[in-house]
């Protein structure tokens, strides 16, 4: 897929997102009260022109450094500027300059709105694949963040390889993007129409979790997932009998996580003071910990919350000393929990 027709069908082809075909560039209306109180704060122009497939807005990002790949009309950069605060920073990064002329535009509006005296966003025009061009420090940045991109990206691997680069020790990738259940076959994945719609270029999932696994970011840990409806009839047929889900992933920079869930005996506590989570606080779709209650984890759960901006919120309790083997049900099912997969009783371990 040439890089152009994706930058042509973002930039002259769709002009709000009431131009999409289909839903997979749609976020669910079930929205938790925390974000809609954030987009209420976004200019009407910037929310027209989104076209992401979920929600982006990790935990604790107050005084953090945040970069937005793909951020189109800065609709998820305006967002998250008000959760980093004046003291923080959010960048946002998009090849298309009629996206970018929009997020730009209204800049001074969201500051004033947010009551921020020094800007707290600054939008590049780039290529999420060329990161490394783009003047930005190395080992700079808290969170990356992407919302519906990386299924479009002509160069997959050099995209998460960049994250990886730009990412400070024990930082995280936070994204939401569209998987398929198959790889898809040469017509569909190159159709302009069905890659626009963010099907095309969607990854196979078990591609993505070895892709990712490649580039260091051991043990992705999948957060929330939702088939997606084709309603386009047309673009219904290209695709055929292939499934597609939006799912949220988050890729910690944690040097040799191991490649299963691994018991060493150990066990966490939450101690609260996350602002979105004051009760409980979910790593992933399956780690829901209440706050102070004793809650066993896997090494690598251990570490990811041990070695990252959510250290002081917790007590830990163990080491690595004593191996007891692997959690039970850690396995290689599809872990998205679409109606298929809750009916076959598939989904993650632990």
């Amino acid at each position: 897929m040439n890089i152009q027709v994706v930058k042509d069908y973002y930039g002259k082809t769709l002009q709000g997102s009431e131009d999409l075909k289909t839903k997979a560039c749609c976020t669910p209306d079930n929205i938790p009260e925390r974000v809609k109180a954030l987009l209420a704060n976004i200019h009407s122009e910037v929310l027209a022109k989104y076209y992401g497939c979920g929600l982006i807005v990790p935990e604790l990002l107050e005084g953090r450094r945040v970069l937005d790949l793909g951020c189109g009309s800065g609709r998820d950069v305006y967002a998250l500027a008000q959760l980093v605060g004046s003291s923080g920073e959010v960048v946002g990064v998009d090849m298309t300059s009629e996206q970018l002329e929009t997020a730009q535009a209204h800049i001074g509006w969201h500051m004033d709105r947010f009551g921020i005296k020094h800007r707290n966003v600054r939008f590049l025009q780039g290529y999420i694949e060329r990161l490394n061009e783009l003047g930005l420090e190395a080992g700079s940045f808290d969170v990356v963040v992407s919302n519906c991109v990386l299924n479009l990206s002509v160069d997959k691997p050099a995209v998460l390889k960049g994250v990886f680069d730009l990412l400070k020790p024990g930082g995280e990738f936070y994204f939401a993007d569209v998987y398929a259940d198959r790889r898809l076959d040469e017509a569909a994945r190159l159709d302009p129409v069905v890659y626009g719609e963010c099907l095309g270029g969607a990854l196979y999932w078990g591609d993505f979790l070895a892709l990712a696994k490649a580039t260091g970011f051991g043990d992705p840990r999948l957060v929330t997932s939702r088939p997606l409806e084709i309603t386009d009839p047309e673009v219904a047929e290209k695709v055929g009998a292939a499934r597609f889900y939006s799912a949220t992933y988050r890729l910690f920079k944690i040097d040799e996580l191991e490649p299963a869930c691994e018991d060493y005996g150990q066990a966490v506590i939450y101690k609260g003071g996350v602002p979105e989570a004051e009760h409980v606080f979910t790593l992933d779709s399956h780690h829901a910990i209440e706050k102070g209650r004793i809650f066993p984890v896997c090494g690598n759960s251990w570490r990811m919350l041990k070695e990252s901006r959510f250290a002081a919120h917790f007590d830990f309790f163990g080491d690595f000393a004593t191996h007891y083997g692997v959690f039970p049900g850690c396995g290689t099912n599809i872990p998205f929990m679409g109606e298929r997969a809750r009916d076959k009783g598939e989904g993650d371990c632990c």
